[in-house]
């Protein structure tokens, strides 16, 4: 009998050893990875600001747009960044300027109906900042454009039930140098655009 029970220590052993082992495996977190996000269009918000004649700054908005992203939230790094912005969807509340943003005059719509953001690459400046550099395509014109952008929150989303990020971006253009070039010389209208873009974006 004791030669039994002395003979079953090293299994017994074996055996405690290999059920913590296995317990302390699932009490450590998974690695995070990167993850691919669609960005919602129900929560996409695309709006810019534009000087006019020096007395103030006309608020305009592209009512539809789409994109989507790679984000790992460990090391804070995004890719495959794509945002496709619908031109003939411009809206400044007021038909006819509506109509002339769409003219040649500006953004041609019927000829280019849509303004991509490629983003290439992207570098943390805080905690939940960063910078996004990439090519904006406009009138059949490409250019460097760099995004500041704020992750606002991860988790999961109160209506959807499934994980999501909320991101804000920032940025700025010459309009002059995509060969948009009306009121520009007189200062009716601004060569720089503000560009704002407000989304939640849905892990997929």
């Amino acid at each position: 009998m004791i030669l039994r029970q002395t003979a079953s220590r090293p299994g017994r052993c074996m055996v405690l050893a290999m059920a913590l082992s296995l317990c302390v495996g699932a009490a450590m977190p998974a690695a995070a990875a990167p993850a691919k996000y669609d960005i919602d269009p129900a929560h996409f918000t695309v709006g810019f600001l534009v000087d006019h004649v020096g007395m103030a700054k006309i608020m305009g908005m592209f009512l539809k747009a789409k994109g989507s992203f790679t984000f790992d939230e460990q090391s804070k790094s995004v890719s495959d960044i794509k945002v496709v912005i619908d031109t003939r969807s411009v809206f400044t509340n007021h038909k006819k300027r509506d109509d002339h943003l769409r003219s040649p005059d500006f953004l041609n719509a019927s000829e280019f109906p849509e303004m991509v953001f490629t983003g290439t690459q992207s570098e943390a400046t805080g905690d939940r900042t960063g910078k996004i550099h990439g090519t904006l395509d406009l009138l059949g014109v490409q250019r460097p454009v760099t995004l500041d952008v704020t992750w606002n929150k991860s988790g999961i989303h109160p209506v959807y039930k499934t994980y999501a990020a909320g991101i804000s971006l920032r940025g700025s253009f010459k309009r002059s140098e995509f060969g948009m070039t009306y009121a520009v010389d007189n200062g009716w209208v601004g060569d720089e655009v503000q560009l704002i873009l407000e989304f939640e974006a849905i892990r997929q």
